[in-house]
């Protein structure tokens, strides 16, 4: 699957430049169950960070809402909301886990 996430402003005022780069989303759990995918392919615009992601995947899949605390890794590694996005990044979504 894939999806654009481009952020848009203003085209009156001047030409918008977008420079577009390819993440890969990867999902477990229940986060996998509703959007009944192993992964999304995005296209996104430079500057994206991972809360930009996260607004963009609860408005796009209401069933996310949720479990919208999810744990996001980006190349293995536990990110927080204002991890900027680079080309090629490899995001997980984690959800909350429980045991006992």
């Amino acid at each position: 699957m894939l999806l654009r996430l481009l952020k848009v402003t203003d085209l009156t005022t001047k030409p918008i430049i977008f420079v577009v780069m390819n993440i890969t989303v990867l999902l477990f759990g229940i986060l996998k169950d509703i959007i009944e995918e192993n992964s999304l392919k995005l296209q996104i615009e430079n500057d994206t960070t991972i809360d930009d992601l996260k607004e963009h995947l609860l408005k796009e899949y209401d069933k996310l809402n949720s479990f919208s605390n999810f744990s996001v890794a980006v190349n293995e590694e536990y990110v927080d909301l204002n991890y900027i996005l680079k080309n090629n990044d490899i995001v997980a979504l984690v959800p909350p886990v429980s045991g006992g």
